[in-house]
């Protein structure tokens, strides 16, 4: 761009420039050409003042870059925070400690609690859940825990893993067999290790070894390797029901060949021996 005369200043460029490079050149007639090298940065005015100096915009260029934030989207029945489900929990364990132990007072309860809500308090019913087990209100859990189940909620290992153990300390073996075979059934490839350890462990404190078996075999088809406290507990269900054969090939399987041991103040790793009656080693 060429401009005559420097007796007054000129807005050069838009908004959109923000840094100008003048160079003057001075001809033999007295006419002076002013060449500008525009960098596009956007933001920014440039002037040329009397003296020839390019001038910025200086407040525009000190203030910060200020990065647009997306619209927050809003649903009125699709409400996904957790706020206040604390005290929700709260209020519910208080709720249902102050009834008998009748199940249509509970349930009716339940149903109350939830009458206003806009969608099912699933994290409010979680935490009232965890501090019930917390507490040992084992009655109190199994009722929750197949409220929520009844009401299609809440359906996660977490929470068979609970109920399961609230079914061995209330002493309902029946139950936590039925519960673990509808999970066998509709959960084919999602069980975990955990479960799988709860139930075995279940049958173990009451005594069912061909139980404990049978809850191994389903183990085996779904492909989940019993943990070491696991192997012990069916190692010793084999030895109970007198089968020597099988538990020798179960441990050679599923053993831990290394085992942990405290030795002058350190932890250290020694081979596992399992020693048979007559001294020989497997």
């Amino acid at each position: 761009m060429i401009f005559g005369g420097m007796n007054s200043s000129y807005s050069l460029f838009p908004p959109q420039v923000l840094n100008c490079t003048v160079f003057l050149l001075q001809r033999a007639t007295g006419f002076t050409f002013l060449t500008t090298k525009v960098t596009r940065i956007p933001h920014v005015k440039c002037f040329i003042n009397q003296n020839g100096q390019s001038v910025s915009n200086s407040k525009a260029a000190q203030n910060k870059i200020v990065k647009k934030v997306g619209k927050n989207e809003h649903h009125l029945w699709k409400k996904r925070d957790s706020a206040g489900s604390g005290k929700k929990a709260l209020n519910l364990v208080k709720i249902i400690s102050e009834l008998p132990n009748e199940k249509e007072a509970v349930y009716g309860a339940l149903n109350k609690w939830t009458a206003w809500e806009t969608e099912f308090p699933l994290i409010a019913a979680a935490k009232a859940l965890k501090i019930l087990r917390t507490r040992g209100r084992w009655l109190r859990v199994i009722q929750v825990a197949k409220w929520m189940l009844s009401k299609g909620q809440g359906a996660t290992m977490a929470t068979y893993d609970t109920l399961l153990l609230a079914f061995d300390k209330d002493k309902r073996v029946d139950e936590a067999e039925s519960l673990w075979n509808m999970i066998v059934h509709t959960h084919t490839r999602s069980i975990s290790k955990q479960l799988c350890s709860r139930i075995v462990s279940l049958y173990d404190h009451h005594g069912m070894q061909d139980k404990i078996i049978e809850a191994f075999a389903d183990m085996e088809e779904l492909g989940v390797r019993p943990d070491e406290d696991t192997v012990r507990r069916i190692g010793r269900a084999f030895r109970k029901l007198g089968q020597e054969e099988k538990r020798k090939l179960f441990l050679k399987k599923y053993q831990c060949k290394w085992k942990y041991l405290h030795f002058n103040g350190e932890r250290v790793r020694v081979r596992r021996y399992a020693c048979n009656e007559d001294g020989s080693t497997e």
